[in-house]
């Protein structure tokens, strides 16, 4: 899978264009608010899990702020996964920064995370900007399912499929004054090419190559069964947490919370 290696590339070069001082000040929140980085619902439903002394792992964690967050939960140990070594670098700098123990980031393709973490976590957290890596769902929830322990609970809050069929200011296809046009199939299979860079870190410039991918409902639940993981929890919301803020409140589904348990 050489769009993999090409991704791991385009995002560590994008953290070394990132915009001045991205992600240098997330301590300072992390040592004065309760679940930073996390949006209402989303809060909401962490609060409802009892995370005290429980193990946490986050898949595709970028820059480590969301498991720092958890911690204040009552974590005994987390560890977070990230494909570029640069912005993991950054998340053990901020873990230092916020004097935070017992979390581990660890620089590696989700798909091969190695045995010893398998089995070993209570909790799996995947948030916005996660599973779109990843152009067959079935090997990366496999790996969700041998990581977490029997009983463990997956969360995921994600973009929803729906908004991929948007276009988002920028794109060609956009017009602001229809925002009820669909541009793009729910059903795409090609994937997402991308030479701009990674834009909430670095900005726009002409950049190595994202790869990304569609994925429908149906493909995210019914891989999540095929490994293992019954979704016990689906809510929908009209607020994006991604992209763009333009089709807020109109009605559409833009994002979710799951929870799976295994």
């Amino acid at each position: 899978m050489s769009y993999v290696k090409d991704n791991k590339l385009a995002w560590e070069e994008s953290f070394e264009n990132r915009k001045q001082n991205w992600g240098e000040d997330n301590y300072i929140r992390l040592k004065n608010e309760k679940l930073p980085f996390f949006n209402a619902d989303m809060k909401a439903e962490l609060e409802k899990i009892d995370f005290r002394g429980k193990t946490v792992a986050q898949f595709c964690c970028n820059n480590g702020r969301e498991l720092l967050s958890l911690m204040g939960l009552g974590v005994s140990s987390a560890v977070g996964f990230d494909i570029a070594e640069n912005i993991i670098a950054q998340a053990k700098d901020t873990a230092t920064k916020a004097d935070i123990q017992n979390c581990e980031f660890v620089a590696c393709n989700i798909l091969d995370i190695p045995d010893k973490y398998h089995g070993q976590f209570d909790i799996l957290l995947l948030t916005v900007g996660a599973i779109c890596w990843f152009e067959d769902l079935n090997p990366f929830f496999n790996m969700a399912s041998k990581c977490l322990k029997d009983n463990g609970i997956l969360i995921i809050n994600e973009i929803h499929p729906f908004e991929n069929m948007l276009p988002v200011p920028g794109e060609e296809a956009f017009d602001a004054s229809n925002l009820n046009k669909f541009a793009y199939s729910y059903f795409r299979k090609e994937p997402w090419i991308e030479n701009s860079g990674m834009g909430y870190i670095s900005g726009e410039f002409k950049s190595k190559t994202f790869t990304s991918f569609s994925h429908t409902l149906s493909d995210i639940i019914n891989a999540l069964s095929a490994n293992g993981l019954k979704t016990t929890r689906l809510q929908e919301y009209d607020y994006d947490i991604g992209l763009t803020d333009v089709y807020d409140n109109k009605g559409f589904p833009l994002s979710l919370i799951l929870i799976a348990e295994k």
